[in-house]
């Protein structure tokens, strides 16, 4: 019995010490930590290195900082360092720096790589990135400056980013702004405004007409500040693409309607009033001001009609749709002249050809002078500029081009002499 008993306390006594091992190896194992996979894409026209290295498997840590320096090769510029995710409205976002060396914190799966012009492209133009003009809410909101070294009194041309009004800021134009800016013959500002409705991450919504509101602070900023950049405040023209084509359209067509009287708040009443406004200036000054200096817009296949973008939009009732859509609002001629130029791709799968011919149709019955150009073979976005091979080959199959027609088209505008 002695030894029965002896035997099961032994037993007993070894699962316990077995137990306790395997608790203790247990706690002692570290957990494997989190890592992301970094793809690194091939350069051209110059190179970059990163420190850390990068493991042959592209495994690395969650949280490592990595420090990117970029080297342009001889006749380059850095155009950006860039690292790209996936996420966003169209499936991937990348995030670019603008400075020869860049810090980028490994949180996601990611690909990472650096971009480079031709100097002789950007040598002659002075840039100034990130100008805040105004914060209404979460993020700042700001504008990129392109202008010619030595530039004085010369026009200024504002250009709207695209995006669905919900993704995408300013840098997405800087290879539209570099193409205007040749010849030196215009100041370009390219600006931001918020996301439609939640997607700042506000807590209350941003809807539709506080985006035109920021379009139009941002011309107020731009104008007081345009003669230390060396552009003539008085003298505007206004481009955008996709729903930047709606609020460069808003921004020409409806700024007699800026007003301190509310947007919606009484019947009837929708004044737009801008995010940003000069000290010591009325409404109504800047309501004046803005009207007189816009003299040109290049909207580039965006809708002009509520209706065509109606999911965007929370509001449902009709009065709110007719007040953000620059079609309904078109002036007569010979009241104000606002001579447009419109470019859309003829293989663009969104914005369908019937949508800009009838904005084309209102402004030709209301005796305003209109070129409708439709680009051959172009699908959407043409004018956008990212770090992507494909996105910068479209630009330079379909971009370069038509930026050229819309400032020859502006040079009309603004230089065109009397004989």
């Amino acid at each position: 019995m002695m030894r029965s008993t002896n035997k099961l306390l032994s037993r007993i006594i070894l699962l316990t010490i077995v137990s306790l091992a395997t608790n203790l190896n247990a706690i002692a194992a570290p957990e494997p930590a989190e890592t992301f996979t970094v793809t690194l894409v091939p350069s051209e026209n110059g190179f970059y290195s990163i420190d850390p290295k990068i493991p042959a498997d592209g495994k690395v840590p969650a949280g490592t900082v990595l420090n990117v320096t970029a080297r342009p090769s001889s006749g380059y510029s850095l155009d950006a360092i860039y690292h790209t995710v996936k996420g966003g409205m169209w499936g991937t976002m990348s995030q670019e720096s603008f400075s020869l060396s860049s810090k980028i914190n490994v949180s996601k799966d990611m690909s990472i790589g650096a971009t480079f012009v031709e100097k002789s492209l950007v040598e002659n133009i002075k840039e100034t990135l990130d100008v805040v003009y105004a914060k209404p809410g979460i993020k700042p909101l700001k504008y990129d400056v392109f202008s010619p070294k030595g530039a004085k009194k010369l026009p200024c041309i504002v250009i709207i980013h695209g995006g669905g009004w919900s993704t995408n800021n300013e840098d997405i134009m800087r290879g539209l702004a570099r193409e205007l800016v040749k010849g030196n013959r215009y100041v370009v500002f390219s600006i931001d405004y918020r996301w439609i409705n939640k997607l700042d991450g506000e807590a209350s919504p941003t809807y539709m007409h506080k985006l035109i509101e920021d379009v139009f602070g941002a011309i107020a900023h731009i104008q007081e500040n345009a003669a230390r950049y060396g552009g003539d405040p008085t003298r505007i023209a206004v481009t955008g693409d996709s729903a930047g084509g709606h609020l460069s359209e808003s921004a020409a067509v409806l700024s007699p309607l800026i007003g301190d009287g509310g947007f919606g708040e009484r019947t009837g009443v929708y004044q737009f009033h801008p995010t940003y406004m000069p000290k010591g200036k009325s409404v109504e000054q800047v309501r004046n001001e803005i009207t007189a200096a816009v003299k040109a817009v290049a909207p580039s296949y965006g809708p002009s009609d509520a209706r065509d973008f109606k999911m965007f939009i929370e509001q449902t009732n009709e009065e709110y749709w007719d007040a953000v859509s620059p079609v309904k609002h078109v002036p007569n001629a010979n009241e104000r002249t606002i001579p447009h130029f419109i470019v859309r791709g003829t293989e663009d799968p969104i914005i369908r050809h019937e949508v800009v011919q009838r904005y084309v149709d209102v402004v030709k019955t209301a005796g305003q002078t209109v070129n409708y150009v439709q680009v051959e073979g172009a699908g959407h976005a043409f004018f956008d500029w990212k770090p992507d091979a494909q996105t910068r080959a479209t630009f330079t199959k379909y971009g370069v081009r038509y930026a050229a027609e819309m400032q020859s088209f502006f040079n009309n505008v603004f230089y065109k002499t009397n004989p």
